[in-house]
């Protein structure tokens, strides 16, 4: 370790902690297991197994006598040539107590889904000290507006990051014991928004450090760059292009969610693609001084971030369905007696609706910019959800008090969205 980590680093979902003095990490992790593998897994494969059994868990909601707690966890690790690794290690603590994690912390991080983070958020308020870096990986869209809302002025002392997406593909193969490394992407863009107070800790350099050699991690020029490229709505045009018509019956298998898209899916991705270079553009003709110019297509995002995994690069439809970390990833469903039928109430509507979509809409209504394809996901998911966002083309649903949307934080002008602040 080299003495890197002399004070705590804080993980939501798992909090990587180190006191002075100490060589080696003690590790907690915040949140549920199902939503906890990401880091879990960077944990293990970066760290040594000694180091990795320093780990210490905080969780508000499930498991704090779950099967982790009492044996061994393991991560099966995909390797470059397609092998497989194993990775085991057992955390020494589970606690529910926030002021035992978060207390000295130089960087807290999270990775549980963007529905959690207002009670993480709520939760550790008290705890951070001055020049802590707050990250979300991923943050999704609105996590700046979130936290500056929750920490009030205590956030002006601290560093907001918020990367775009996940590190990598991982699934649940045994719930609180085994996790499933699928493939790593090659970079991960994030962005960040500086305090008053000076970085405990460098923001960047140090989760590099933790999540190892891959993905490499990038700065980008300003905090819209993520939030527009969190592409909040591939998950909705996948469950759309394939449901759209569904007639209600079950069907014999779960269908492939990614490697099964169509043309007419791919279509749709590009077009809603189009709309987001649209948005950035016109916020940097309104601003000059804001730098959007990395926002790109979502074919170019794809060949640059899984430019080692894509087997045919054609184009867009090639691109994801020849994505060997997609490999086998099926549609959330639900078994029945006679089939499966679709999960409407997974995280692909339930979390990239209302902290993706809803909060690009926002973005997109400040800078003047309609963005119909959007509107058109946005439409089919609050009605599959039985929510209230869009209503005669407006952000006025009864449920926008629920999103990140901007509108929601008392942003009413573009300049305002700009800066983050009112």
């Amino acid at each position: 370790m080299g003495g890197f980590l002399s004070t705590p680093i804080v993980i939501i979902s798992v909090i990587q902690k180190l006191r002075a003095g100490d060589v080696k990490p003690r590790c907690s992790v915040a949140g549920n297991l199902k939503c906890n593998t990401e880091f879990v897994s960077i944990l293990l494969r970066t760290q040594s197994i000694d180091d990795a059994r320093h780990a210490h868990y905080l969780c508000l909601r499930r498991w704090e006598r779950g099967p982790c707690a009492l044996g061994d966890f393991t991560v099966l690790w995909t390797n470059k040539d397609g092998s497989k690794s194993e990775i085991k290690a057992k955390p020494s603590l589970v606690t529910k107590k926030p002021e035992e994690a978060i207390k000295g912390a130089d960087q807290i991080i999270f990775t549980v889904p963007a529905f959690a983070h207002e009670e993480y958020f709520t939760a550790i308020a008290p705890y951070v000290e001055k020049g802590a870096v707050i990250a979300g990986v991923p943050g999704q869209p609105g996590f700046e507006f979130q936290c500056r809302d929750i920490l009030g002025a205590k956030a002006d002392e601290c560093h907001i990051m918020c990367f775009e997406t996940l590190p990598w593909a991982c699934r649940i193969v045994e719930y609180g014991k085994k996790v499933d490394v699928l493939g790593v992407k090659t970079v991960l863009a994030g962005s960040l928004l500086s305090g008053h107070a000076a970085a405990r800790k460098p923001p960047l350099s140090t989760l590099q450090y933790l999540y190892g050699a891959e993905p490499v991690f990038r700065q980008a020029k300003h905090f819209l760059e993520i939030l527009i490229m969190g592409y909040s709505f591939v998950h909705l045009a996948i469950l759309y292009g394939h449901w759209k018509d569904w007639d209600g019956k079950a069907v014999e298998k779960e269908p492939l969610f990614y490697q099964g898209i169509d043309q007419a899916t791919a279509d749709l991705l590009s077009a809603c693609s189009k709309e987001c270079l649209d948005v950035a553009k016109a916020i940097m003709k309104s601003n000059p001084k804001v730098n959007l110019s990395d926002v790109k297509d979502i074919y170019d995002w794809y060949m640059e971030y899984y430019k080692d995994d894509i087997e045919d690069s054609t184009n867009l439809l090639t691109a994801i369905r020849t994505n060997k970390s997609y490999k086998g990833l099926v549609h959330p469903m639900t078994k029945v007696d006679n089939g499966f039928v679709p999960n409407f109430s997974n995280r692909y509507l339930t979390e990239d609706l209302p902290m993706g979509m809803i909060v690009f809409r926002g973005v997109a209504d400040a800078a003047g910019v309609k963005i119909p394809n959007n509107d058109k996901l946005i439409e089919w998911g609050q009605k599959i959800m039985k929510k209230e966002f869009l209503v005669d083309g407006k952000l006025t649903g009864k449920d926008v008090k629920t999103t990140r949307c901007p509108q929601k934080y008392g942003f009413t002008t573009l300049d305002e969205v700009i800066s983050g602040k009112k």
